[in-house]
């Protein structure tokens, strides 16, 4: 077999308490937070000299987890605008499954969340929105309705 798993995704930010606690809030849990330099952290970005803030935050059922980085050096770099289109080519989201979508949104909103459109239903099955949140990131919600 070629691969076992997904580990975790990771994300950089500028602004490491922001985004943890918008993630909490979420209601991902905190892993741990550590700092990571040295020759590995070198040469597995292929980055030199990095120093960098790490915070682990994964979902209550322990399967999915997100890493959030902070560079202190190399000096993370911006490809503005940070408001990007939901279409741009490459990653642009995070989806989770929640339980109460509207709840959901009311507790981010005091986080900076801001919905790109509204709150969609497709079909009988699902209520799906997208918040952009911290750093820009588009974080896509689903509450799975009743049957």
């Amino acid at each position: 077999m070629a691969i076992q798993r997904m580990d975790n995704v990771g994300i950089v930010v500028e602004d490491m308490d922001a985004a943890v606690a918008f993630f909490l809030e979420l209601g991902m849990e905190l892993e741990g937070r550590a700092q990571v330099e040295g020759p590995v952290a070198d040469q597995c970005t292929g980055l030199d000299g990095v120093c960098c803030d790490i915070a682990m935050v994964r979902t209550p059922d322990g399967h999915g987890r997100l890493e959030l980085a902070k560079y202190l050096s190399p000096a993370a770099t911006s490809t503005d605008p940070r408001n990007k289109p939901h279409n741009i080519l490459g990653t642009h989201r995070v989806m989770f499954a929640v339980d109460d979508l509207k709840d959901t949104l009311a507790r981010l909103r005091p986080h900076g969340a801001e919905l790109l459109g509204e709150i969609a239903r497709y079909e009988d099955t699902y209520l799906l929105c997208y918040v952009r949140g911290p750093e820009g990131i588009i974080v896509g919600l689903a509450e799975q309705l009743p049957q």
